[in-house]
């Protein structure tokens, strides 16, 4: 095409970041587009208004239980005594009822009640004795609903759920039996060095956190991953309100303690909270893994990207970035996956900054985090965007660069994975071209223009396919530049080469040369060699006749 195409930037309006309740914190994609907070209060509406689904219809099964007991009773019995025995079948059936009441009062209760009993002073007079029986007695509560003809499965399901039950509850331990990494042990006694500078609230601190750490060991096989993120930010919000109570409403001071408290708790519990069974946060993964590599033709200039990657220190910054972005996988703690994004998006501003040579704007930073995500495509990316979503101290995620940048990324990852040919102002067939890899497009030529396609032709089959592969990723088209380089000066050390053996044959030709002429000439003059005159020995000093006579030695008489 003989005209450039007017190419459109990538815009996200800042207000679309924020919640949508209108809080003033950041949203997240993962929450809807709330934040944190609210995020919670709406999960914990549409908890109770599921509790209230569930009482309503434990009252109609209720209800026909007692229907059919009636109807099952009736003809069998007498006319007299039918009253009185009307009468004791809904006493009977009005007790599982009230069981299975009881047992919703204690559901409902119990994540409330969990974090609390950490920070009541009589939790830590053996409480666990009491605890047992009420959960033992509202477990019988909760079977004793349902009587075998109720049961919604066979026999052997039931057997096999109840024999994983006793499994579980026997092999379940505290944290003590799991294999302890180098860094669990290192996070541990830094942990435990930091609270020793805070002397009795620290040793209180170090009790909550190891025992919400067994509660959580022997609950994670029964709670989802979502039960498990509430229990986590319920016991965050619980310790943070006494933290602000002890310390007098200095926020930094808490802030210090709860990055510990996170960075301890989150380590322990890695391996049985991050990308959990219950969850399809690894299909998710594998899904967005295909997604980037499927788009791996998308470049630079297609997502009008403010970085000349032919500048020495943009190209250095871009790969800060991308290797930022892939070592987020290999952190343990929320907070320093966090620091991971951060450090990223700090490379992607100093990258453009430098290329533009002024500061960057948002609507700069967006494109080119989208580049830069295409790039690395970075390993299980869903899943750490939901570890982190889940299990970090949420003041991280509502305010500050850290929230800032970690929202971006959400946005950038929903436009990847909704990316389309009007996305990046291409035509539909053409965009589905180089999704299959019939076409790929080239880079934009050196007066404006930019080809749309470039398919191998019948003639340069080869030499196109290379072309073409060259044009589609910038880092080969680098190498393509350094090779070419590496080729120019190969040609000029052969010049260089095949100069001096030229000079060197001057040089034996003018000395054969040099050599033919100074025989010629000795040749043409012979030289003749005479020898000297005779001559005596004092007759090569003229002035000896005119010395004086030479002493004589006197004899003198003493």
């Amino acid at each position: 095409m003989s005209q450039k195409p007017e190419r459109r930037g990538i815009h996200v309006d800042q207000s679309e970041l924020l919640c949508k309740k209108g809080c003033g914190y950041y949203g997240n994609a993962a929450w809807q587009g709330l934040c944190s907070k609210c995020w919670r209060e709406e999960y914990q509406r549409a908890k109770e208004r599921q509790i209230q689904e569930d009482w309503a219809f434990a009252e109609k099964l209720q209800r026909e239980e007692e229907v059919a007991y009636a109807s099952s009773q009736g003809p069998s019995s007498q006319p007299g005594p039918q009253p009185q025995a009307q009468a004791t079948p809904p006493h009977a059936a009005l007790t599982p009822f009230s069981k299975f009441e009881e047992k919703k009062t204690n559901e409902k209760m119990r994540k409330v009640t969990t974090v609390k009993k950490f920070f009541s002073p009589s939790a830590r007079i053996a409480p666990k004795k009491g605890l047992v029986e009420r959960e033992d007695r509202t477990l019988r509560a909760w079977r004793g609903i349902f009587s075998p003809s109720w049961e919604m499965g066979s026999p052997t399901e039931a057997l096999v759920a109840r024999l994983r039950e006793g499994h579980e509850g026997k092999t379940s331990s505290p944290s003590i039996s799991r294999k302890a990494s180098l860094e669990t042990d290192r996070v541990s006694k830094d942990f435990m060095e930091f609270l020793k500078t805070m002397q009795r609230p620290g040793r209180e601190i170090h009790k909550q956190c190891r025992a919400f750490i067994e509660s959580m060991a022997n609950k994670k096989q029964d709670l989802g991953a979502d039960e498990l993120s509430e229990c986590v930010q319920d016991f965050y919000q619980n310790l943070s309100d006494r933290l602000m109570s002890h310390f007098k409403g200095s926020s930094e001071s808490v802030e210090r303690v709860m990055d510990q408290v996170e960075k301890y708790i989150m380590t322990r519990l890695y391996k049985s909270v991050f990308c959990p069974e219950t969850t399809d946060d690894e299909k998710k993964d594998l899904a967005t893994q295909h997604r980037i590599r499927a788009l791996h033709w998308v470049t630079i200039e297609m997502l009008c990207v403010s970085m000349d990657e032919e500048i020495p220190e943009v190209s250095d910054n871009v790969v800060k970035a991308i290797t930022d972005v892939i070592e987020m996988d290999s952190k343990r703690v929320p907070r320093d996956k966090l620091a991971c994004i951060t450090q990223c998006s700090k490379h992607i501003f100093s990258a453009i900054k430098i290329t533009k040579k002024e500061p960057a704007s948002a609507d700069d930073f967006l494109p080119a985090l989208i580049y830069i995500v295409l790039k690395a495509n970075p390993p299980r990316l869903q899943s750490n965007i939901q570890y982190i979503t889940r299990f970090c101290n949420p003041s991280r995620l509502m305010t500050g660069e850290d929230g800032y940048y970690f929202t971006n990324l959400c946005c950038a990852v929903a436009f990847i994975e909704k990316l389309d040919a009007q996305s990046l102002n291409l035509d539909t067939d053409e965009f589905e071209r180089y999704m299959s890899g019939q076409a790929s497009p080239r880079r934009p030529t050196d007066n404006g223009g930019w080809p749309l396609e470039a398919g191998p032709s019948p003639q340069g089959g080869a030499a196109a396919a290379a072309a073409c592969s060259v044009a589609v990723n910038p880092a080969l088209a680098q190498l393509h530049h350094s090779l070419e380089q590496l080729s120019g000066l190969s040609e000029r050390q052969d010049r260089l080469m095949e100069g001096a053996r030229g000079l060197q044959e001057e040089l034996v030709s003018w000395e054969e040369g040099v050599r033919r002429e100074v025989q010629d000439i000795l040749e043409r003059y012979p030289l003749e060699v005479r020898p000297p005159p005779a001559s005596a020995i004092d007759t090569e000093n003229a002035e000896t006749d005119r010395l004086p006579p030479p002493l004589t030695p006197q004899v003198f008489a003493g």
